[in-house]
């Protein structure tokens, strides 16, 4: 079976540290796949959804902030602000998050300021995707 070792770091923890089959992250020009054997490259990963399939055909999803990834000798690891898996986002404060990011934007700021308050909307949104995606109950 053709895997390759997949390792997810967030700032508070190891999200996941084993083998892997396929990885599919948001990239900065869309969806983006890798498989065993991929050719090495570093890349950056949007906010949004991940998903990757363990040797055992379980299929994983994280909702992620941006970061990183780099693929090299059949081994990638993720970097990222935060990973979290669906049935872990509160989505309440998930709400609470978009709605002061949203009001934080319509206020007069920097540049910098600006580029956080969307970065902090565009982490909001993807976290209340995720969980309404995955929300079954």
């Amino acid at each position: 079976m053709n895997t390759f070792t997949l390792r997810i770091i967030a700032c508070n923890r190891v999200f996941y540290d084993g083998e892997c089959e396929i990885l599919i992250f948001p990239g900065y020009g869309g969806q983006m796949a890798i498989m065993a054997h991929h050719e090495s490259m570093t890349c950056s990963i949007e906010i949004g959804e991940i998903s990757f399939r363990t040797p055992d055909g379980d299929t994983h999803v994280a909702i992620v902030s941006d970061g990183l990834i780099n693929m090299e000798k059949n081994k990638a690891t993720v970097l990222v602000y935060s990973a979290e898996r669906p049935e872990e986002i509160d989505k309440f404060r998930a709400e609470a998050a978009f709605e002061r990011a949203r009001e934080q934007l319509k206020q007069k700021q920097s540049i910098m300021e600006y580029h956080v308050s969307s970065a902090s909307l565009a982490r909001a949104i993807a976290r209340i995707k995720g969980k309404e995606k995955f929300d079954f109950h």
